[in-house]
């Protein structure tokens, strides 16, 4: 037996730091986003950023649609933007109008990037990252998906990826239905809800990844601007923290030589990258974390949220 751990503590020994340790950087995707089912525009980016601090994560990334800038939700959004990058943050691209790039084609979708790019360059924390809404890199049109992987290299924008998601905007979005409908809504159950499941997704994506990249990377978490984050976001992060994980910044995630690794070739292109990489490799199902199937997610909302009984 101890012949073994001395084998052990060798192997682990030889093992660079880097790939032991479990790092993550938060990034919010459709900033600004419209008014939840709790707070005005205004009140959640405060809120936001008020939780950001207490958590002292120093840098998170925001990927922005200035296209939202012109309906009513977005009134005041350029400020609110301008208020994520005064505290530190830094903003990315998330396309001008939030398409799905297997409904407008390569060219429409290229000339929507401009648009947005002609908004983004320039202003302060901008950085040249581009995240594909719906994280839709092309699906199974390998044509669109070269000629976009082109377009992008050709404006020096790299392709920001995510590793990690939890489906948050589906739990927001489940939220808003129960208050809508006048339903009951158990906030501590929700925090658990929320917390549990984006940590219980990291630890999927970094189990995966250690088995297809032979290491633990620095990690991309997928969330978006909303009134859960807004309510527990330094709750998730004392709580990764907890479970061994390091918050590092956008920057040092992108840093990663996994952001310069060649894109995977698949034959669906979406997903997170770790699930992108395990496609490639011929990794059998699952690669997606457990509740990213709303069908799941919906009902652990119902029974834990809401308390309902009964549920389909």
């Amino acid at each position: 037996m101890r012949r073994l751990i001395l084998i052990l503590l060798a192997v682990l020994a030889a093992v660079p730091a880097a790939a032991q340790e479990k790092r993550i950087a938060l990034t919010f995707d459709d900033v600004p986003r419209v008014r939840g089912a709790l707070f005005t525009p205004d009140e959640r980016t405060r809120r936001l950023i008020a939780q950001l601090r207490r958590a002292k994560v120093a840098q998170a990334a925001m990927f922005v649609n200035p296209g939202s800038l012109a309906t009513a939700d977005g009134a005041g959004g350029e400020q609110r933007i301008a208020a994520y990058v005064a505290a530190g943050h830094v903003i990315g691209d998330h396309s001008f109008s939030h398409p799905a790039l297997g409904k407008i084609g390569a060219v429409a979708y290229l000339a929507d990037i401009d648009r947005s790019e002609a908004w983004l360059r320039g202003r302060a924390g901008y950085r040249p990252w581009f995240r594909f809404p719906f994280l839709d890199e092309g699906g199974s049109d390998r044509t669109m998906r070269d000629a976009v992987r082109a377009g992008l290299a050709a404006r020096g924008l790299a392709n920001a990826y995510v590793t990690v998601d939890g489906s948050d905007w589906n739990i927001e979005d489940q939220l808003r239905q129960a208050v809508q409908a006048g339903k009951r809504v158990d906030h501590r159950a929700l925090k658990h809800l929320y917390v549990e499941t984006m940590v219980q997704s990291a630890d999927f994506s970094d189990a995966l990844a250690r088995r297809v990249v032979g290491r633990s990377p620095a990690h991309v978490l997928l969330l978006h601007e909303t009134d859960v984050a807004a309510l527990y976001i330094a709750d998730l992060v004392k709580a990764l923290r907890r479970d061994g994980w390091t918050i590092v910044t956008a920057d040092a995630a992108y840093a990663d030589p996994l952001a310069t690794a060649p894109a995977p070739d698949t034959p669906v292109a979406q997903g997170t990258r770790i699930e992108m990489i395990a496609l490639e490799q011929g990794v059998p199902a699952p690669r997606s974390y457990e509740r990213n199937d709303t069908r799941l997610a919906n009902r652990l909302f119902a029974m834990r949220v809401l308390h309902e009984k009964e549920v389909p």
